[in-house]
């Protein structure tokens, strides 16, 4: 992330911001599921099978399926429109973020947060690098092994002695965002989606214009 061109890096810290405050309406909405965090849905899943704990077996495999659904998705999306290719990915986040928001007076929770998932996954196909994801925006687990690295790296006297705040900067945007959503959350329960999806909203106006600039001469 170190390498990435200032805009496109503060851009990423807000995404994760987001990303931290889907996952605390998830988490705090289904009973401590996520929408974004598939390493605790499959460690759930485990726990769920090992246990004979069917049910909760069954929404963690339902999210992972939905949150690689959404990287999928995201993939066609941005090679069908490859000079544009950010927008189009933020755009359709945008529009499962709306449609988790429209339907929650309607629709079981569950069926929500598997929308939200979807999101989440396609949330991470917005800053590629010859097709495969650079910065990982909804798992915060390798930005601190890289923050590590990189510190690391400093305390050693490499060149780059500030390689490693990208990384904390990035974690940082995601532990605002739970903090955010979970207080959204509380006062206004699923209504919070709205403030979710205008974000998204926002975010992709924002991804347009700095991809513009990246394909002007």
């Amino acid at each position: 992330m170190h390498r990435t061109e200032p805009t496109l890096a503060a851009t990423a810290v807000c995404l994760a911001a987001l990303a931290g405050f889907v996952d605390a309406l998830a988490f705090t909405s289904l009973g401590g599921f996520f929408a974004s965090f598939m390493s605790g849905n499959s460690t759930r899943l485990g726990v769920g099978l090992g246990r004979g704990g069917w049910d909760v077996a069954a929404i963690s495999i339902a999210l992972v399926f939905s949150f690689v659904s959404g990287v999928i998705l995201a993939s066609i999306v941005g090679r069908a429109r490859p000079r544009h290719d950010r927008p189009m990915v933020m755009a359709l986040v945008t529009i499962l973020l709306l449609a988790a928001a429209a339907f929650a007076p309607w629709l079981p929770g569950t069926i929500i947060v598997l929308l939200l998932a979807m999101a989440m996954g396609a949330e991470n196909g917005t800053i590629q690098r010859d097709g495969e994801v650079a910065i990982g925006l909804t798992y915060m687990t390798g930005s601190l092994v890289r923050l590590g690295q990189n510190l690391a790296g400093a305390l050693m006297g490499d060149a780059d002695r500030w390689g490693w705040v990208p990384y904390l900067l990035l974690w940082t945007g995601f532990v605002a965002g739970v903090v955010l959503g979970t207080g959204a959350q509380f006062r206004f329960g699923l209504q919070a989606l709205w403030f979710a999806a205008g974000a998204a909203a926002v975010l992709t106006l924002l991804v347009a214009r700095v991809s513009r600039r990246a394909y002007q001469p």
